[in-house]
C-alpha cells in the first residue's frame, strides 16, 4: 500500500483515540474539558502516527485525534445531561471508538472518519436540546 493508505489509517486511529479520550475525561466546565481532550487527543494521535509510520502519519493522527476528541465531548456531556450514567455512557462511546479504529484499516475510511465524526457531533449537538418523550406520552396520569 502507498503512503496515502497509512496516513488514512493513522488519521482514523487518531479519531478513535480522540473519541475514547473524550469519553474517559470527567465532565466539568465544557470548554475546559474540550480543551484538555483536544490536547490529549492530538498527543495520542501523533504518538499513534509515529508508531504507524513517519511524520505524515503523525500529522494525520494528530488531526484525527483533535477532531475525535472535540467531537466526543459534547456527545458525552449531552448523554449525561439526558440521564445517562457516567460508566455506561463512557463504555458505549469507548466501544464506538474501538469500532471506528477497526474501520480505519479499510482503505480511505480513515479520511472519511475525520470528516464524518465532527459532522455527526454537530448534528447531535443541534438536536440535543430537545428531550425525547419516548413512551411517557402514552402514560395515563
Amino acid at each position: 500500500m502507498g503512503a496515502w493508505y497509512w496516513i488514512g489509517v493513522a488519521t482514523g486511529l487518531g479519531v478513535a483515540a480522540g473519541i475514547v479520550i473524550g469519553a474517559a475525561l470527567p465532565q466539568g466546565r465544557p470548554g475546559a474539558i474540550a480543551g484538555l481532550a483536544a490536547v490529549l487527543g492530538v498527543a495520542a494521535g501523533i504518538g499513534i502516527g509515529l508508531l504507524v509510520g513517519g511524520w505524515g502519519e503523525a500529522a494525520g493522527g494528530g488531526i484525527g485525534g483533535f477532531l475525535g476528541a472535540l467531537s466526543s465531548v459534547p456527545i458525552v456531556a449531552g448523554a449525561l445531561r439526558g440521564g445517562g450514567t457516567r460508566f455506561g455512557v463512557g463504555a458505549i462511546v469507548a466501544l464506538a471508538g474501538v469500532g471506528i479504529a477497526a474501520l480505519a484499516f479499510v482503505p480511505g475510511l480513515g479520511y472519511a472518519e475525520a470528516v464524518l465524526v465532527p459532522l455527526f457531533a454537530h448534528r447531535m449537538r443541534r438536536r440535543g436540546d430537545r428531550r425525547y418523550a419516548g413512551l411517557r406520552i402514552l402514560a395515563k396520569d
